[in-house]
């Protein structure tokens, strides 16, 4: 049997065929074009669905459902996306428009994060084990839990808002409205804008040179360049950076104790440049560390931008 996974995002719409095995069979993408009206990106969603299975040389009747990844507040209970910035959907019952215009009868929805959590669960850096935390380091600090294999997001669906637990009380402000948050400082705006801070300090720093002395070229890697070409300043951030995102991978691990969590997010590709000093970080102040000997495992994401298509290919499993 075959799935397809919808994963709607801000710029791109990416759908893919999905096999039992959590392989990509197929693969698409259209742009969303966000500022148009939702019908639209509605018509666009529906013929990319049918292109991909189309093209991949199957008919809707091998597909078994379709699940949407949605940026957002949503209510996968009743397929209705409650909030969107980005895509201007509020109250919106995507999954039964989506219904009208494929012949599928099975639709399911998920937050976009809460997806790439259950596709790591499933396949990818917490393959073959019961319970995962998922955290995202892009924009903001996004989050995702995995629990005996299901995804755990509350009451009311909003839970797993990880960025927003605080880490230093009347600390940086937050998009949410709070100080301190995890997202404030761990996300890779939170790393730019300690870059330049950073930057403004010490104005002899490679960093300088790595901009091409535009501060507004600072991007989430350049301290980390400059650190490991010998930068002190550059190393000063990249210390300060892993500290605070040890800081909330510990606060994570203490509350849930999950055999995985994986982080993802451009910054990972540093590898173990950033791995290593961030799990003896964590070592040092998670909870037990000195009498334990079952330690969570902190791992890099491995399914990358595949992540929104193969969860929600998998929210029916």
């Amino acid at each position: 049997m075959y799935y397809l996974g919808v994963d709607l995002g801000g710029t791109n719409i990416a759908i893919g065929l999905v096999n039992e095995e959590f392989k990509i069979v197929f693969k698409g993408k259209v742009p969303t074009g966000a500022s148009r009206p939702v019908s639209d990106v509605m018509d666009d969603m529906a013929a990319l669905c049918a292109s991909v299975v189309k093209k991949a040389g199957f008919t809707f009747e091998d597909v078994a459902y379709a699940g949407i990844a949605a940026p957002g507040s949503v209510d996968p209970k009743n397929g209705v996306v409650r909030y969107s910035n980005n895509i201007k959907m509020e109250n919106f019952p995507i999954c039964e428009e989506l219904k009208k215009r494929i012949p599928l009868k099975t639709i399911y929805l998920e937050n976009d994060a809460n997806a790439a959590a259950l596709a790591e669960a499933k396949a990818g850096a917490g393959k073959g084990c019961s319970s995962l935390v998922m955290i995202t380091l892009g924009t903001g600090v996004g989050g995702g839990i995995v629990i005996d294999g299901k995804l755990y997001s509350g009451f009311n669906y909003s839970g797993a808002e990880l960025g927003h637990t605080v880490i230093e009380m009347g600390g940086r402000p937050c998009t949410c409205g709070r100080l301190g948050c995890f997202e404030a400082y761990s996300s890779a705006t939170g790393l730019i804008n300690m870059t330049k801070e950073k930057m403004m300090d010490n104005v002899n720093s490679m960093m300088w040179d790595l901009a091409k002395n535009n501060i507004e070229r600072v991007n989430g890697l350049t301290a980390f360049d400059a650190a490991k070409k010998g930068d002190k300043a550059g190393k000063e951030v990249v210390d300060m950076y892993i500290k605070y995102l040890a800081c909330g991978l510990t606060n994570m691990i203490n509350i849930f104790q999950p055999e995985v969590l994986c982080i993802g997010g451009g910054v990972c590709g540093e590898g173990n440049y950033l791995l290593k000093p961030l799990i003896k970080s964590v070592r040092r102040a998670e909870y037990g560390a000195a009498t334990q000997t079952n330690f969570c495992q902190i791992k890099i994401a491995e399914l990358g931008n595949d992540a929104g298509i193969i969860g929600a290919a998998a929210l029916g499993l």
